[in-house]
């Protein structure tokens, strides 16, 4: 495999449209085939019936091969679907590599959460955010696990284990094009919540004595329409069938509802068995896969069949809503035989459920990451550090913003530099900054690589204020919103992992001496209790909390400057207080006469 990313993915691309194209080829050639033995045969039956000039058996030629070749043109689609859903995957990793995949793939904005401490202020989900760029999931189980990632960070031993683990997945690219292709065109409409409740749940007891009387009269009662179908006689049919219905209906208190939840929780099981009889066959360096992959060991039957055994159960106590079968469905008492069975399937295996799900949802999470490591080979894993607070990063950039955009910076926090005040003019780069330090300690703590030359980190839990907003139906300002936050934040930050704060433009939602004096308050209460951060900030008179604080807190600045009337920013961290302010130069720039 060639070992530069963008150059592999132009190579199976070309390869994958080529293919397409022989599988369209073959396609419609099949398709006028069949259209041509179709009038063919109807031509033959002229003959053979208006005419009789040929044996109708005649016929029986054009209509095998009529069958054959539709077996082979479903073959011929099923391939043809598998290169068109390559073809998307690599054109999607090349958009990921040539940083145009903004609306490619799934954004996960049912993930966000407004009261979470940094999701929304860090842009984890949403179009163009850190999931979107991140997320290969198939299934929903392995999106809801890769965002747990990003809004918990791991402990340090986790965090090796899922590089490890990630290390080893990176260049399976067979593998990550395999789970992409497989199955259908959309994502697993499975959802793990009911599935794992009804795995949990006991089930129907085993009832033999009813089974055995649910199997006579479906038995009677096919047997008695065919003797009413040869004989005429039709009563012991009709007495079946009253049986029948007194049947279901003493037994319905028990056979629907259990129906229903199996439906419920047991749909679009397909993929996720595909998935899993993938990762079954794939054999792991790493300890981490590799305890996962013996989670889906059974000694009897693998997950795979099992899962695909209990969807085709599913799929045919399903069937009985068909309006052609539903009669036959009556007769063969379809709903309660096919419950029974489903409900002996939960007895055997429903509380394997909980483990073969977490650990697909897991390789599916590690797998993302792994396509990130790969597409990205310059971004390096963090060194992990026990020495804590510690965030020293050297080169550091924004993963969302283009290369060639992308402006690096070093920041280095630790027990003895704990805070940064960071001053400049507006548009200057300080919440960037802020989303910078804090979407890196996200990547870092989740297992991935991260954008910068080279980040030593120890536990931290970042904590952010950057994108507070006011709420009309809560009824509460932008400064109240605000203030819960930092009260959210200062209680974290006496936990047993520090807090890593980014505040952006702290409390300017209030008077310059109130602002003050509650700033100072803040940080100081912060630093009291092992926290570290950046706080931004255009109010000069905020720059003296580093002088009180010093050493253990130090002013940084972003400068501007005026070219042919235009503003200029260079996005470079220098140390030092902000000199100069640019709000009268822009608000000039655009035609205000001040």
């Amino acid at each position: 495999m060639n070992t530069n990313p963008e150059t592999e993915y132009g190579i199976r691309l070309k390869q994958r449209q080529a293919a397409a194209a022989r599988h369209e080829s073959l396609h419609r050639r099949i398709g006028n085939t069949r259209l041509i033995l179709f009038l063919a045969a109807a031509v033959m039956a002229w003959f053979a019936f208006k005419t009789g000039g040929l044996h109708p058996l005649w016929l029986s030629l054009p209509a095998t091969a009529f069958l054959a070749l539709v077996v082979r043109h479903s073959r011929v689609l099923k391939n043809l679907n598998r290169s068109r859903r390559a073809i998307q995957f690599y054109e999607t990793g090349l958009a990921r590599i040539e940083e145009r995949w903004e609306g490619c793939g799934e954004p996960g904005k049912h993930f966000n959460n407004t009261a979470h401490l940094y999701a929304q202020d860090l842009d984890l989900f949403g179009n163009g955010s850190l999931f979107q760029l991140l997320c290969s999931a198939r299934t929903h189980a392995g999106e809801e696990k890769l965002a747990s990632w990003l809004k918990t960070p791991a402990d340090l031993e986790e965090v090796r284990s899922r590089q490890e683990a990630v290390d080893d997945l990176r260049n399976r690219l067979d593998l990550r094009e395999d789970l992409a292709v497989l199955g259908e065109d959309i994502r697993a409409g499975l959802d793990p919540p009911p599935l794992l409740a009804w795995g949990k749940g006991p089930a129907m007891p085993p009832l033999i004595p009813i089974r055995i009387v649910a199997a006579l009269l479906s038995l009677f009662a096919m047997a008695s329409l065919t003797v009413w179908g040869l004989t005429g006689q039709h009563t012991w049919f009709l007495g079946t069938v009253l049986a029948e219905v007194v049947f279901f209906y003493l037994l319905r208190r028990k056979i629907r509802p259990a129906a229903r939840k199996a439906e419920l929780a047991c749909r679009d099981l397909k993929l996720l068995s595909l998935v899993l009889a993938r990762l079954e066959k794939e054999t792991f360096k790493s300890r981490h896969l590799g305890m996962l992959k013996r989670a889906l060991d059974r000694n009897d039957r693998s997950p795979s069949r099992l899962i695909a055994h209990l969807n085709s159960l599913t799929e045919l106590l399903e069937s009985r809503r068909n309006a052609f079968f539903a009669p036959i469905a009556f007769l063969l008492i379809w709903e309660i035989q096919f419950v029974f069975l489903i409900e002996d399937w939960r007895r055997k295996y429903g509380s394997a459920i909980a483990g073969w799900l977490e650990a697909t949802a897991e390789f599916e999470a590690l797998s993302s990451l792994a396509g990130y490591a790969y597409e990205h080979p310059e971004d390096p894993f963090p060194e992990l550090t026990e020495q804590s607070p510690c965030f020293d990063g050297r080169g550091l950039g924004h993963p969302l913003i283009p290369e060639g955009r992308c402006i690096r910076n070093d920041v280095i926090l630790s027990k003895d530099s704990r805070v940064l005040i960071v001053s400049g003019s507006n548009m200057s780069g300080k919440s960037t900054l802020l989303r910078t330090v804090g979407i890196n300690t996200v990547l870092a703590l989740t297992g991935a690589p991260v954008r910068a030359h080279h980040l030593r980190i120890s536990s931290m839990v970042p904590g952010a204020s950057i994108r507070i907003t006011d709420s009309l139906q809560a009824g509460t300002s932008r400064f109240y919103a605000e203030i819960t936050r930092l009260q959210k934040l200062v209680a974290l930050a006496g936990g047993p992992v520090p807090l890593l704060f980014l505040l952006d433009e702290l409390l300017h939602g209030t008077n310059s001496h109130d602002r003050r004096i509650g700033a100072e308050a803040i940080v100081e209460a912060l630093v009291r209790r092992n926290a570290v951060g950046l706080l931004t900030t255009h109010d000069l008179s905020l720059a003296h909390i580093a002088d009180r604080l010093a050493p253990l807190a130090a002013n940084v600045h972003f400068e501007d400057h005026i070219e042919n009337g235009r503003m200029e920013f260079d996005y470079k961290l220098r140390r030092g207080v902000v000199r100069k302010s640019n709000a009268l130069e822009l608000m000039r720039s655009i035609g205000l006469e001040v």
